[in-house]
């Protein structure tokens, strides 16, 4: 084991209050195999270091675990009851986090980068081709090998480095339809295998995308990945009524229009389902969403439908709680600021966004190559003279760079966009 695996050892802590509330376990508990990674790792002996600590009396083991969470800040994948608290306390402080779309370590440190300086929690998830290109282009897909590669190589490459960032980070999966269900599986299986050796899943939660089916077979379906995923404590992302539009693996642009707008009797169905197994659920509900690109006005979004959701849930659950869902908004890339806003008042927790930030990505490398076309034409020679060299330019680590901050800058407005700037 190494120290990175064990989420509650890398939790960034949160407003006092946010900690008193919902996670006064990680101010004062740290998890024995932690402890024991702590010595394997800070001893030049680690052997000799293990045996001592083994044999130390149950009560000093003990006191050992009761470190203060000030002398000890913590960041990185969260899983579990911390994602549930963090939803939680953003439907209820009317903030949504932004889950970025990332592709390779380059989106993936641009988007911590942004929520780090932003102080802010983040969703980084992968899309069935967003794995499979993270694996490599030249590794075949067939059987979704290299989508199952790739999303458990960027786990654990997210897993890694998201502790530098000093942030709490959602590790998600995004679409997975009817036909992309052998990737789920393998995901799902390495959890396990993650959860058998380290006590947490590998990632904090998935989302399975059965809406293009039949809804019964959609909640059904969706109901036993959820018996799957709840002994791990793992969440589950669901969709009922289409988004439409285009994104990896998913092509709904032909889809009826009364598709696009989800009723409030289906998604009280579908929390009657789920909450029977785990709490561990969110819901994305189509509300005129489209992913890709559009013009603004040519897409009617009414995201005072999902007010209609919460009022209908709260009534036939019969609870005290306003906003007894938690919501997702797909397709969020063109909308604007207020249609967002409306949609966090009304409990949505997570915004997508993908489309934006490709083009983000590319605009940095696009006007650095324009601008030092005449120093990346050759290896040797450019304005200041024939035999200067141009290393310094061509190097990728300079204009990948470019990409990486323009990507960046976008994440940070998404972030003041859904009010989640600075709530850690």
């Amino acid at each position: 084991m190494t120290p990175h695996h064990s989420s509650r050892a890398r939790f960034q802590a949160f407003p006092t209050q946010l900690q008193k509330e919902h996670f006064p376990h990680q101010q004062l508990f740290l998890p024995l195999p932690y402890i024991i990674s702590l010595f394997l790792y800070s001893s030049p002996v680690n052997t000799l270091s293990l045996k001592i600590f083994l044999h130390l009396p149950l009560k000093l083991k003990s006191n050992l675990s009761l470190i203060d969470q000030s002398a000890s800040q913590k960041s990185g994948v969260i899983v579990g009851d911390d994602v549930l608290n963090l939803f939680k306390y953003a439907k209820e402080h009317k903030f949504a986090i932004p889950a970025i779309n990332v592709t390779s370590s380059s989106t993936v440190v641009a988007s911590l980068e942004a929520a780090r300086d932003a102080k802010s929690p983040l969703i980084l998830q992968m899309s069935q081709g967003g794995a499979a290109y993270f694996a490599g282009k030249g590794v075949s897909n067939t059987d979704q090998f290299a989508s199952i590669s790739g999303a458990i190589a960027g786990a654990n490459y997210i897993r890694s480095i998201a502790p530098a960032y000093g942030i709490p980070v959602v590790l998600h999966t995004d679409h997975c339809a009817k036909k992309l269900l052998p990737w789920l599986d393998g995901m799902l299986d390495a959890d396990e295998k993650h959860f058998a050796e380290h006590g947490e899943p590998l990632f904090s939660s998935h989302m399975i995308d059965l809406s293009e089916e039949d809804k019964e077979w959609n909640i059904s379906t969706t109901k036993k990945y959820l018996q799957r995923a709840a002994p791990m404590s793992q969440w589950l992302e669901m969709e009922i009524g289409i988004t439409g539009g285009e994104e990896d693996g998913v092509d709904n642009t032909g889809v009826d229009n009364s598709s696009l707008y989800t009723q409030p009797e289906d998604i009280y169905q579908v929390y009657e389902a789920l909450s029977s197994v785990s709490p561990y659920f969110s819901i994305a509900a189509a509300f005129g969403n489209v992913h890709g690109v559009y013009k603004p006005g040519n897409v009617k979004l009414h995201p005072e439908l999902l007010g209609k959701h919460q009022a209908y849930a709260k009534e036939k659950i019969n609870c005290e709680e306003d906003k007894p869902l938690f919501l997702v908004f797909h397709g969020g890339s063109g909308s604007s600021k207020e249609e967002f806003s409306a949609g966090i008042s009304h409990g949505v927790v997570k915004v997508n966004l993908d489309t934006d930030l490709q083009y983000a990505y590319l605009t940095g490398i696009r006007d650095y190559v324009l601008n030092k076309k005449d120093f990346i034409a050759s290896q040797v020679g450019n304005p200041e003279g024939e035999d200067k060299p141009n290393k310094k330019y061509f190097d990728p680590r300079v204009w990948v760079r470019e990409g990486e901050k323009t990507m960046s800058a976008r994440v940070k407005e998404a972030l003041t966009d859904f009010n989640t700037a600075n709530q850690l």
